[in-house]
């Protein structure tokens, strides 16, 4: 019987994958703490959860009439951004992967009417850097598996989506990290403004009002108190959480949903970028109130 051992919401934004130097430049001379603190997570999280397969919510994999997870047994090559070829080029990634998961997966939706998930094994399907990004500070030898996020999902169908996942992991001999890769609050200065606000000091937040709304959230979770974070969804979309905060709900909904009490340690600073709202946050299983 498996079980999910342990879940994170991370950051993945392009600047953990440039030099430090550039790192640096952009940033008045200073470390941002998101990359220190991925190696962190790295040692002091993960090695001691001993787990067999990371599954990673990828706010950049957008798809439309369902949700989409990938089953390739080996994802490799080399990977440029389309969105920024300076900074990410030709980046190799070389995944072992976990179809057996994927098609249970899959599988858990075939007989229902309100939840639409295909694996594809595509060699040609796209990888997208929320993936990407992380594989040099968390990848050992586990498995990796991405799932993306339907951009016409409501809350009720990323946490649904989550839950059959956890059905799907109870089903097999899995030991499970989630990893929910993206940002919290997501909207970009503008072009002409953006180069005034690279720095991570979160003063750069695209608006007060986004900073205050992601903070509460930040408390939320540090008091496991992840109903008030659903109930509080409907307004937090009017700061558009990144992937219409899918990868949280989706992590979320195999967690337990509203009944999840797992407290967050917060590991990061919560750093601007570019306006965004960036945080590392890992979740531990607490005595009651996880699912799998």
């Amino acid at each position: 019987m498996g079980e999910i051992v342990g879940a994170a919401f991370v950051a993945h934004v392009p600047t953990i994958v440039l030099p430090e130097q550039v790192r640096r430049e952009l940033n008045e001379g200073h470390e941002i703490s998101l990359v220190p603190t991925l190696h962190d997570i790295r040692r002091e999280f993960l090695d001691p959860l001993h787990a067999d397969t990371f599954v990673v919510f990828d706010t950049h994999w957008f798809t439309t009439v369902e949700f989409v997870v990938a089953a390739h047994q080996r994802r490799h090559g080399k990977y440029t951004s389309e969105e920024l070829p300076r900074g990410m080029c030709q980046m190799p990634y070389d995944i072992i992967g976990d179809p057996v998961l994927a098609h249970a997966f899959a599988a858990t939706a075939t007989d229902r009417d309100d939840m639409w998930i295909h694996a594809s094994h595509d060699p040609f399907l796209p990888i997208h850097y929320p993936t990407v990004n992380l594989l040099p500070f968390l990848q050992r030898d586990e498995r990796w598996m991405s799932i993306g996020v339907c951009q016409t999902g409501e809350a009720t169908d990323f946490l649904l989506l989550g839950q059959l996942l956890a059905d799907a992991i109870t089903s097999l001999d899995r030991r499970v990290v989630l990893l929910a890769s993206g940002g919290m609050s997501h909207t970009f200065w503008s072009l002409q403004e953006l180069r005034s606000h690279e720095a991570s000091n979160p003063v750069h937040v695209r608006t007060a009002e986004a900073r205050e709304a992601d903070e509460q959230i930040l408390a939320w979770w540090a008091a496991g108190d992840h109903k008030s974070v659903i109930d509080f969804y409907p307004t937090y979309r009017t700061f558009k959480p990144e992937g219409r905060f899918g990868h949280y709900l989706m992590m979320l909904g195999a967690l337990g949903g509203a009944a999840c009490t797992a407290p967050g340690v917060q590991r990061s600073d919560y750093e601007n970028s570019a306006g965004t709202a960036q945080v590392h946050v890992t979740f531990c299983r607490p005595n009651e109130g996880w699912t799998a």
